[in-house]
C-alpha cells in the first residue's frame, strides 16, 4: 500500500472490512485476476457465496453496496493491497473454505488462466493454508468442474 493509500484509507472507508466482505473480496479477486472485472462476473459469484452462513441475512441492496464498495478498493487500490485488506479481516478457520471458493472460480470454465494461477499461488500462501490442502482442494475442484 503507498503513502497516500495508507493515509487516505480510513476516510474512504477501506482500513476494515467484515469477515464477510473479506470473503467477497477474495472472491472478485479471482474474477478480476484477467484485469477486468464484468458485472457478469460479479454476478457469478454471488450465488455461490449466499449458500454461506456470513452472507444469509444479506438483502439484495446491502450486497450490492458491498460488492461496490469492493471492486472500487480493488480498482483503486488493486489486486494485492486487496488481498492482504481481506486478510486483515477474515477469520483464520476460513482460510481453506475461501481457497476452495476462489480455486473453484478459477476452474469453472475447465481451464486456469496463468494470472488465476498466479493468484491462487499469492492466495494459499498469504491464508496459510497447507500445501496439500490447498492441492487437494484444487484436485478436487478440478474434478468437480470437468465436463
Amino acid at each position: 500500500m503507498g503513502l497516500f493509500d495508507s493515509a487516505f484509507a480510513t476516510t474512504t472507508g477501506s482500513a476494515n472490512l467484515s469477515p464477510a466482505e473479506a470473503v467477497a473480496a477474495i472472491t472478485l479477486v479471482i474474477v478480476a485476476s484477467d484485469g477486468h472485472l464484468s458485472t457478469e462476473e460479479v454476478n457469478s459469484v454471488w450465488p455461490i457465496l449466499s449458500r454461506m452462513q456470513l452472507f444469509r441475512s444479506y438483502s439484495s441492496d446491502v450486497v450490492v453496496r458491498m460488492f461496490n464498495k469492493l471492486a472500487g478498493i480493488l480498482s483503486r487500490q488493486g489486486i494485492d493491497a486487496m488481498l492482504q485488506l481481506a486478510k486483515a479481516s477474515l477469520p483464520f478457520e476460513l482460510g481453506p473454505t475461501v481457497f476452495a471458493i476462489a480455486a473453484d472460480l478459477a476452474l469453472a470454465d475447465g481451464t486456469v488462466t496463468s494470472e488465476e494461477e498466479a493468484v491462487l499461488e499469492r492466495l494459499y500462501q498469504i491464508l496459510e493454508v497447507p500445501h496439500e490442502t490447498a492441492i487437494q482442494i484444487i484436485q478436487v475442484m478440478a474434478i468437480k468442474n470437468k465436463g
